[in-house]
Order: C-alpha cells, then structure tokens, then sequence
C-alpha cells in the first residue's frame, strides 16, 4: 500500500485553517505542527510570569501576552506560539487580524522534558532572527531554574541563570525584574516527564 503524500501548505493556507482551528498549530516550511496542552507545573510558571510582568506594566505603554499570541519570524518563516511574550511601545502585526506578532522584545518559554531541547537549541536558533527581540527566557518545570539570554550589542547572547529562591532577574529590555520565588510560587515539582506541550506533525 502506497502512503498519501503530504501535503504541504503556504502561509496563507495555514493561517486561514488556524484562524478557523478549534487547537493550536504551529508551522514551518508548508508544515503544521499540532500542539497539546501542557499540565499543572507548566500552566502554574506561564500563569506567574504573566502576573509579575503584568504587575510592572502597570501604567507603562508596554505589553505582554499569552500564548496564545502568535509569532512570526519573517525572515525563517517559523509560525509560533511561544508561552509569553512581551514589549514595550507598539506592537507591530503582520495584518489587520492582529494576532501574528512581528516584534517581540522579550519571549518566555517554560520548557518540559519533551520540548527543552528544541526551545533551546532549533527554536532559539529561529528566534534569533527577529530583530526586535532583547531578551530570551527559559524556565524548567522540573526543577528551580532559569536561563536568561540577553542580546549584546555584537549580536552575541550572554547567559544569564538562577536557581534559588531568593535570586531575582533584571530584563533590562521591558525594565522588567523577576525573582525565582515569585515565577515558582505554588509549584510542586516531580519526576513526571511530559509536564508541557508537545508537537507533532498535523495531518490535513
């Protein structure tokens, strides 16, 4: 038995299934790429770092936003969904739906056994490329620790990392300070894998 050809979509066909999708895809090179929820540990980070980021935007004209704000990296042609996000001053768009943002300055993503290695190697490597952005974000689920990646003024990325408590990290991008108890608050950790979305690839 012969196997059905893929089917590989543009840009436009996938945002005219995503807008309508009742779940959230990401795509790359004419693929769509399903994505599945995540559990408690990994809602709980993503809840607290909206909070706390949100707390200091208070009347500033800054932003930050879910994941379900979509980004694009125009120069890669990625199409993702990182857990936040966030700058300061306008958002741009890529059109007048307004939910595919073109420049974040600041991406947070919350990693899981199944997706770390990705958001930091492959999916960083996409990121990098949008021009807008200052700052990347890392957090485990499994354990008390965050990476902060900041954009130096040679394009290189210095590191960044904290794994107590009682630290705290300067974004100086979106002037924006998060201490590690705050972005743990309630989170219970364990050996579980599989704490935090997945992907894979969606057949249409």
């Amino acid at each position: 038995m012969s196997r059905q050809p893929k089917r590989f979509l543009t840009p436009e066909q996938y945002l005219e299934i995503e807008r309508a999708a009742n779940f959230k895809s990401e795509y790359y090179e004419g693929e769509m790429f399903a994505m599945s929820g995540a559990r408690e540990a990994h809602n709980l980070v993503v809840a607290n770092v909206i909070s706390a980021i949100h707390e200091q935007f208070r009347r500033r004209s800054c932003r930050v936003y879910p994941s379900d704000m979509r980004v694009l990296v125009n120069s890669t042609g990625l199409y993702a969904y990182p857990d936040v996000t966030a700058l300061c001053g306008e958002p741009q768009f890529q059109d007048g739906v307004m939910d595919t943002l073109l420049n974040p300055v600041l991406i947070v993503e919350v990693l899981s056994p199944s997706t770390e290695a990705y958001d930091r190697g492959v999916k960083f490597d996409h990121y990098k490329n949008i021009g807008s952005l200052r700052d990347y974000l890392l957090l485990a689920t499994n354990r008390i620790h965050a990476d902060l990646y900041t954009r130096q003024p040679d394009n290189r990325w210095l590191l960044t990392s904290a794994s107590k408590p009682e630290e705290s990290l300067t974004i100086e991008s979106v002037d924006v300070q998060l201490t590690v108890s705050t972005l743990y608050e309630k989170i219970e950790f364990s050996d579980e894998r599989g704490d935090g979305p997945g992907m894979q690839p969606l057949q249409i």
